[in-house]
């Protein structure tokens, strides 16, 4: 403690010794007046610190509100919603710190290398922010003006950025704290690269995936994923170096690692969304033993159906020529060619499909029989809506098949469905022979 006193009552440091003396004539002992007199220098730089950064930080906001009223840069309005002025006021009082703490712990000298050390650092840390928050500002502000950087995966280039900076900042920091140059710093990287690739194999693999997935334009925020693995079923909100998220429908969120895009297989709808159709593919499962020949007079009764009318003619006048030119003996059906009432009710669904306000027309349009099963005949569209908005889109569907299911009794053509309990009880009302084989719901 007499070191130390007798450091203070010689040292030249004009702030130091005045507080001192002037402790020591408040009747202070000499054993107190040394601590006493750091703790109210330390104070008196922590009120310093708060006044340059209130004043920093004010001047700089009033500077980027006039700018951006007077000459309506958006940008400046984005570096206001990044807290550019705010990192930028932190930063300020590095100069004030660093100048401080010699006089304020000139009695404790121990103190005095550790605390600048950490001043550095914090100084690492605020450049690292004021370059990002400049940066992100930037971002957005072309986000803004051009949609190729709005649906880029801006964000894990920031980070690939910041840990440029932080790797830079980590060489500045080794080099304050040892003394030794640059290069013993990759010596020591070197020696835990094993270690290193182990913790950051995620963010490394990331970064890979990030930069195929962006070469390759595979995936875009704001496209449409589906990823049954992980469960993602929606809009893309952010790419990062590690992680996608995915807002599905329910609008629950679904984090997909990013490398998984290259790993493991997706569907993208973006395809989808760009050629303003979106695909009908469904059937319409007809019982098998309804389908029929048609005989003569029944045409007559078909072509009241709008729609197919000039197609019966024609088809007519091409089975009659066939017919007569191979001589089939016409007084059986099965000789020859005819007309089906599975046929006609196919063609009525193409018909309808083209005249369909709500089906893409420039796009695939095709009716066609898939293979039968024990579950009937299938009738499977094939068409495009023209629009790919899903409410639309279901509706417009909806339409379609509520009219077709409600027109099949016309072709005299049955819809095939597994027989229900009460159709059960229907057949045995009407048919005498079911009643000992179908058990009644009566006790």
């Amino acid at each position: 403690m007499n070191e130390l006193e007798n450091n203070l009552e010689t040292s030249s440091n004009f702030i130091s010794r005045f507080s001192y003396d002037l402790l020591i004539e408040w009747g202070v002992s000499k054993d107190q007046a040394t601590l006493v007199n750091c703790l109210v220098l330390l104070g008196s730089l922590i009120v310093l610190i708060f006044i340059v950064l209130s004043i920093v930080r004010a001047i700089l906001r009033l500077i980027l509100n006039y700018i951006s009223k007077s000459k309506k840069l958006k940008f400046l309005n984005y570096l206001r919603a990044h807290r550019f002025a705010h990192y930028l006021a932190l930063i300020a009082p590095v100069s004030l710190v660093r100048a401080g703490i010699p006089i304020v712990f000139e009695s404790f000298p121990a103190w005095i290398r550790p605390l600048s050390l950490l001043t550095d650092v914090y100084s690492v840390f605020m450049v690292v922010s004021i370059i990002t928050s400049f940066v992100r500002a930037l971002i957005d502000s072309l986000k803004e003006s051009n949609d190729t950087f709005k649906y880029r995966p801006m964000e894990s280039y920031i980070q690939v950025m910041n840990i440029v900076l932080f790797f830079f900042g980590a060489i500045f920091i080794y080099v304050r704290f040892t003394g030794e140059s640059p290069v013993a710093f990759f010596g020591v990287v070197g020696a835990t690269s094993a270690i290193l690739l182990l913790i950051f194999q995620d963010t490394i693999k990331g970064f890979a995936a990030s930069i195929q997935v962006t070469t390759n334009d595979m995936v875009r925020i704001g496209d449409w994923i589906t990823m049954p693995k992980y469960g993602a079923d929606g809009d893309v909100l952010e790419i990062t170096l590690t992680t996608v998220k995915v807002q599905n429908f329910d609008k629950t969120i679904t984090t997909v690692p990013t490398y998984s895009l290259i790993s493991d297989s997706f569907n993208n709808w973006r395809g989808m969304q760009q050629s303003g159709g979106r695909r009908i593919k469904r059937s319409i499962t007809v019982k098998q033993t309804s389908i029929r020949y048609l005989e003569e007079d029944e045409l007559d009764t078909f072509r009241k159906i709008r729609g197919i009318s000039g197609y019966i003619d024609k088809k007519q006048l091409e089975i009659a020529e066939h017919n007569d030119k191979l001589g089939f003996d016409r007084d059986l059906r099965v000789n020859g060619r005819n007309l089906t009432n599975a046929g006609l009710f196919r063609k009525y669904i193409e018909w309808y499909l083209l005249t369909h306000p709500g089906i893409n027309k420039d796009m695939s349009l095709m009716v066609r029989q898939l293979e039968p099963s024990n579950k009937g005949l299938p009738f499977e569209i094939y068409a495009f809506t023209n629009t790919v908005i899903w409410k639309e889109y279901e509706n417009i569907m909806s339409d379609i098949f509520d009219h077709l299911i409600a027109a099949v009794m016309y072709f005299d053509l049955q819809i095939f469905e597994d027989v229900a309990g009460s159709d059960a009880e229907a057949l045995k009302l009407q048919n005498p022979i079911w009643r000992d084989i179908i058990p009644s719901k009566e006790k």
